[in-house]
């Protein structure tokens, strides 16, 4: 982590900048020695390559105008460059990591680099076979939660970068900081669109030496959802759609400019919260909710259970307000059960798959329909 004082001063050939720092704190850098790569659609990542060195800057998603991070990528066959710029220094490929998310285990485990996976957080949330079969097998380490992980289970595997996500006014990583092992902030959930999300598997594939390979699938990515986007808007104007349900005595409903917002508007749906510039989730109470969003033609909502697919007494069992709804009155509801399907280890980075779920639904009498693949529709 990159210190909290005023580290360089312009050079008189203007070559180069450097920042006031602090992480989270540093103002946002732009360089100019070096060649930037073409990134089309990431509102939060800059990459530029340098000679023997490559940066990544990653801007702030809750404060405007800083930095959340800078890296400085140095290929481990070359020596280090005289004068790096400021950044977190982390040599390439990475050979060994822990990861506590599932998706970025899942990423990884889809480049063929799941192998450079030695430690984990959350084991109980990554269903990914591959990598449960390793922890079985003593091959990768279980360090417990992801917010509180065990640091001498991590210090012993050596990695050599942890992949994490950070959260706003988290205060920090606690011990994690303390151990000199780069920290890798995923924060790419709080882009603003489901293929800017997913451009960030271009960052893991430099982390991991598959940058092209990550080029060559994400081009993939993009022109499916872009072929699907098209295929929505030639259907007209969809069904208007709730999304989400209560957690507790919360509703946290995705923001307009979220990644899950922006898809039902690239599905062609309606959203209550269309206009609404919030790039993470809204806390609502139900009330608010029911008073936008309750008239919707169509409701989706993710839920959690290993052993059961759920019904509408059991949903309405969780909330006695579900029957004010007009889908649930009307029996026009899909559920996700994240158990029983790949969401959350797929979609991040193929939100093409998601979305062509998300056309499905809300342009029912659409022709060539294709079967879902994470939502189904509650059972009576």
């Amino acid at each position: 982590m990159y210190s909290n004082k005023l580290t360089g001063i312009v050079c008189l050939t203007a070559l180069l900048i450097v920042s006031l720092s602090s992480c989270g704190g540093r103002t946002a850098r732009r360089q100019v020695d070096g060649d930037t790569l073409a990134l089309r659609h990431t509102s939060l990542l800059t990459i530029v390559e340098h000679d023997g060195y490559t940066t990544v800057d990653i801007r702030n998603p809750w404060k405007e105008g800083r930095l959340l991070h800078s890296y400085v990528l140095v290929p481990r066959t070359k020596e280090l460059p005289a004068d790096l710029p400021e950044g977190t220094l982390i040599r390439t490929p990475l050979q060994r990591a822990a990861v506590f998310t599932t998706v970025h285990c899942s990423l990884l485990t889809t480049l063929g680099h799941g192998e450079n996976i030695v430690a984990v957080g959350d084991l109980k949330y990554i269903k990914i076979p591959y990598i449960q079969e390793r922890v079985r097998n003593g091959l990768v380490a279980d360090c417990g939660s992801g917010l509180n992980p065990v640091v001498e289970k991590i210090i012993d595997t050596k990695p050599e970068a942890i992949l994490l996500s950070p959260f706003e006014n988290s205060g920090g990583y606690g011990k994690v900081e303390e151990i000199d092992i780069p920290i890798v902030e995923c924060a790419e959930y709080m882009e603003n669109s489901p293929l800017a999300r997913a451009e960030w598997m271009k960052f893991y594939g430099l982390l991991f030496g598959a940058y092209e390979q990550t080029e060559q699938l994400f081009a993939q990515v993009d022109s499916s959802y872009q072929a699907l986007k098209a295929e929505a808007a030639a259907a007209g104007q969809g069904r208007s759609v709730l999304i989400d349900r209560i957690v507790g005595s919360v509703w946290y409903v995705p923001g307009g400019r979220s990644t899950i917002g922006q898809m039902v508007s690239d599905a062609g749906g309606q959203y209550a919260w269309a206009d609404d510039d919030h790039s993470g989730s809204l806390s609502l109470p139900f009330e608010t909710v029911l008073e936008r969003s309750g008239n919707a033609d169509v409701w989706m909502y993710r839920y959690s259970a290993f052993d059961h697919e759920q019904t509408y007494g059991e949903l309405l069992a969780q909330h006695r307000g579900y029957d004010q709804l007009r889908p649930y009155r009307e029996h026009n509801v899909y559920c996700c059960n994240v158990e029983q399907s790949l969401f959350y280890e797929e979609s991040p980075f193929r939100p093409d798959l998601l979305l062509s779920d998300f056309i499905q639904i809300l342009h029912p009498d659409i022709p060539n329909k294709r079967p879902l693949r994470y939502y189904k529709k509650l059972k009576d």
